[in-house]
């Protein structure tokens, strides 16, 4: 409803990309399209956006893409599994590619698909634990990229080998170190991070492609009297960082890793900033053009610059509805 009235009140400035033969189009009118249109014409318009995007980009920036899920709550309605997609989030957090998890699949499956549609060349993988496979880790070696993928208990064997590894005080004195401490709010965040090359003890490393480190993090957040400690453990194709000290550091792991919550802060303003949850729209290719549209309108809100300095994303949505014309024709300029 607060979409219609917009539009409405936007009605000569529509007016000049879309004849508009018969006024505005109902609401009912606008859901039918957006369930008619193919999710696959939004997504190469999407690509085609992407390539826009990284026109400017030096050949030598090593991207970043975090790979992760998000279910759709509202599309669950009348006993319909609701819509589970999965992203390809930047550490910019623009968004770069997404694949609708099929009914009776998981993430696993659309995995794959959703690196199809990018251009990795160079540049690292991240995903959680459901994306810790084999097949996954040798699509993107194939596809000349490198992965850093979080291991969970899913993988039980190997998990419990490399926690044993770290837990070893003397092996860990041999690993390369990161440590980075931040403060937010009223609490301090100390991440530190262990490397380590020193593999061959792993039985089925041959199976993993281009296995080259593993990586414990801990994460201490101390808040007043009260500290909490999370500790977690990754595989990679990447190697141990030297510095130009010759110092061996996890440096580039650790920004892989770091970068990784980059998607998890995406998921969060599509449920918080635009409310995606709580759209109850049923037909599910609507629903799913509707998520592919809203992560354009946020690329769009990232890169417009309005004169004012740390302006949030949902105020940039408040500011550009009441003069569209003016922010449209300002990204036009630019």
């Amino acid at each position: 409803m607060v979409g219609w009235v917009f539009m409405h009140r936007c009605q000569q400035f529509l007016r000049k990309y879309l004849e508009l033969p018969n006024g505005i189009p109902s609401h009912d009118t606008i859901q039918r399209v957006f369930a008619m249109v193919n999710p696959e014409f939004l997504k190469g318009f999407q690509i085609r956006w992407n390539e826009l995007l990284s026109s400017n980009e030096g050949e030598k920036l090593k991207k970043i893409f975090s790979l992760d899920g998000k279910t759709q709550r509202g599309n669950k309605r009348g006993g319909q599994k609701p819509n589970h997609i999965v992203s390809a989030v930047d550490e910019n957090g623009f968004c770069f590619s997404q694949e609708l998890v099929e009914d009776k699949s998981n993430e696993i499956t659309a995995i794959p698909l959703v690196l199809k549609d990018l251009n990795i060349k160079g540049h690292i993988v991240t995903t959680d634990a459901m994306g810790c496979q084999k097949d996954i880790a040798a699509l993107i070696v194939k596809m000349k990229a490198d992965y850093v993928l979080a291991l969970k208990a899913n993988h039980g064997i190997l998990h419990g080998d490399v926690k044993l590894y770290f837990d070893d005080a003397e092996l860990l004195k041999g690993c390369a170190y990161t440590r980075t401490a931040e403060k937010a709010r009223s609490s301090v965040e100390i991440r530190e991070y262990w490397q380590t090359e020193d593999i061959p003890w792993i039985s089925d490393r041959k199976d993993w492609s281009k296995l080259k480190s593993i990586t414990m993090t801990r994460n201490t957040i101390a808040k007043g009297d009260s500290t909490t400690t999370e500790t977690r453990y990754f595989i990679s194709s990447l190697g141990v960082t030297i510095n130009d000290k010759g110092k061996k550091t996890a440096d580039e792991v650790a920004r892989a890793i770091r970068s990784h919550w980059m998607v998890e802060s995406f998921h969060h303003h599509l449920d918080v900033t635009y409310k995606e949850d709580a759209n109850q729209t049923a037909e599910k290719d609507a629903t799913f053009n509707l998520n592919i549209i809203t992560k354009l309108a946020h690329s769009t809100l990232k890169l417009l610059d309005i004169g004012r300095k740390n302006v949030s994303i949902r105020a940039k949505r408040f500011i550009t509805c009441l003069n569209p014309e003016k922010y449209i024709d300002m990204l036009m300029e630019n």
